[in-house]
């Protein structure tokens, strides 16, 4: 699957909106801002989010598309710069999932953080019921960790999560 990665641009919020709507029954349980009056509007304030973010360097997110589709969202955020560790999140629209997208965009976001940060870790925390995210933070060469009791807030409330993690030297050793 040819998948790219590229920052947010305001023309993508309807895009975006129609990936978030046809996807609500599969994210909305391990992502507490998918939710079923989903709007537009949400779709713009998160774009100007992410622009801001993206600016102020406190988070750095993207659009997936494919063949000119956008099909999901990754980005790199919760970052503490006195650690120099960030989160990793993603998902991909549900017409999209099991053709290897989201590893695609996971994979590029990684090699994108490391290059364009001074970032050390990066991780990514997935409930431990969400099993397509641990595949695909697996897939990738993530190192699990770990669960950690109570880590995440999922559509359902706190969530124990497990813990992966990718760090500069791994990257460095599989050149």
């Amino acid at each position: 699957m040819d998948v790219t990665i590229q920052p947010f641009r305001e023309s993508d919020a309807p895009k975006l909106y129609a990936a978030v709507r046809e996807s609500i029954a599969e994210v909305q349980p391990w992502m507490p801002w998918c939710h079923d009056q989903y709007s537009e509007a949400d779709a713009i304030s998160w774009i100007e989010l992410a622009s801001r973010g993206r600016a102020e360097k406190t988070m750095f997110e993207f659009a997936i598309f494919s063949a000119e589709a956008l099909i999901g969202a990754c980005g790199i955020n919760h970052i503490n710069l006195n650690d120099r560790v960030a989160n990793l999140g993603y998902w991909v629209r549900s017409s999209r999932t099991g053709r290897g997208a989201a590893t695609e965009a996971v994979k590029q976001l990684i090699s994108w953080g490391f290059d364009n940060t001074e970032f050390n870790r990066i991780e990514i925390v997935a409930a431990v019921e969400n099993v397509p995210s641990q595949r695909v933070a697996e897939k990738v060469g993530a190192v699990r960790e770990g669960i950690l009791r109570m880590r995440t807030m999922t559509g359902n409330g706190p969530s124990d999560a497990v813990m992966y993690s990718v760090v500069r030297p791994d990257l460095e050793e599989s050149k």
